[in-house]
């Protein structure tokens, strides 16, 4: 087999493991670990027997990997043929994206246990074309806030620019908070206790939420042939939002018309070229009068969330986010709380 053709042959393989990462929820951690660095890795090799064998171990895992008992079920966000789009999707033969033409948008509960009272509740939105970064970024920063007593929500939706547009991106993370929304009695949550996580390209999909869903918009403002269901009722937008290396591209102007952005927490590292968009978004947000706070981390490049899973070391400050953001989302709802007492007080009065 030539190199070419083992190339070839690893892109069709790492392409059949997406699934797999996406469902990480469904699978036991240390195949998918193995998973991740074999693709991960293959680019990096020159010799040719190397590259054979992690072609054939990643295979083999392909071939023998199980569910594990119990395996959660994916929760789609759209009921058949009612799913709005705008983007002319039709072949994906070259493997070009990770998600083909017939994707479903979907979610994964990652729920706290029930002796656990639930703080409130998170969706979480991997970066980049999802793949391999939703087990890292999206699964272990759901169990990781699990820990922190959220009911978490792992959200697997047409990502922007792969090849979806911000409207269609946008629309899942606001299909899957109104469904979280509708069923808090369920969750024991309050309903207005949802905030969206979106990682780097994540973060994108969580602005373009805000954008063209948050206030009175509707999506049918933005698929004239959308048919609105009973769940359009629910309020799209989160009520905060967690930008992790994911701010808009420093060059990107931003149409505030008819918005209401939520409370937003920005963590990036130091050496993530996201600081530069970083330093052009908050001071444009901040004189739109959003409420922000910003942690940036010293030493810490581009998409280290959650890398403790896959045994990368050395970023510990970074997942100080994690403590962080709960801190801010407990105080958006605590002053959400408040507002709301001296709101009915004042009508009482």
């Amino acid at each position: 087999m030539t190199k070419t053709e083992m190339e070839a042959k690893m892109r069709e393989a790492c392409h059949r493991g997406v699934a797999l990462f996406e469902d990480a929820p469904c699978y036991p951690v240390e195949p998918l670990v193995r998973l991740f660095h074999l693709g991960r890795d293959f680019g990096k090799q020159t010799d040719e027997a190397v590259m054979e064998g992690m072609l054939e171990e990643y295979r083999s895992i392909l071939q023998t990997i199980r569910p594990i008992e119990k395996a959660p079920e994916r929760i789609y966000l759209w009921p058949e043929g009612k799913m709005p789009k705008n983007t002319d999707y039709t072949d994906n033969s070259d493997y070009k994206y990770n998600h083909d033409p017939d994707f479903k948008p979907y979610l994964y509960e990652m729920l706290v246990p029930e002796e656990v009272e639930p703080k409130g509740a998170v969706v979480l939105c991997a970066g980049g074309d999802h793949g391999d970064a939703s087990f890292h970024e999206a699964f272990q920063s759901c169990r990781d806030l699990n820990d922190l007593g959220y009911q978490c929500f792992l959200l697997l939706n047409r990502t922007h620019r792969c090849p979806w547009s911000k409207q269609e991106c946008g629309a899942d993370a606001a299909r899957a908070i109104r469904m979280i929304r509708a069923n808090a009695a369920k969750y024991r949550i309050s309903s207005d206790r949802v905030s969206f996580a979106g990682f780097s390209n994540g973060g994108v999909t969580g602005e373009a939420c805000i954008r063209y869903y948050s206030g009175k918009q509707r999506v049918k403002d933005h698929f004239p042939e959308y048919e609105p269901d009973w769940l359009d009722a629910y309020k799209g937008a989160p009520d905060s939002f967690l930008c992790i290396y994911g701010p808009r591209w420093a060059t990107e102007e931003f149409d505030y018309t008819g918005v209401v952005y939520p409370p937003t927490f920005f963590a990036v590292g130091r050496d993530d070229t996201a600081m530069d968009n970083l330093n052009h978004t908050y001071p444009d947000l901040a004189a739109h009068g959003v409420e922000l706070e910003v942690h940036t981390f010293a030493g810490v490049p581009h998409g280290k969330a959650g890398v403790k899973l896959v045994g990368e070391e050395g970023y510990d400050n970074f997942h100080l986010w994690l403590p962080l953001g709960d801190a801010f989302m407990q105080d958006v709802y605590r002053k959400a709380e408040a507002k709301r007492r001296d709101d009915m007080q004042g009508k009482t009065e």
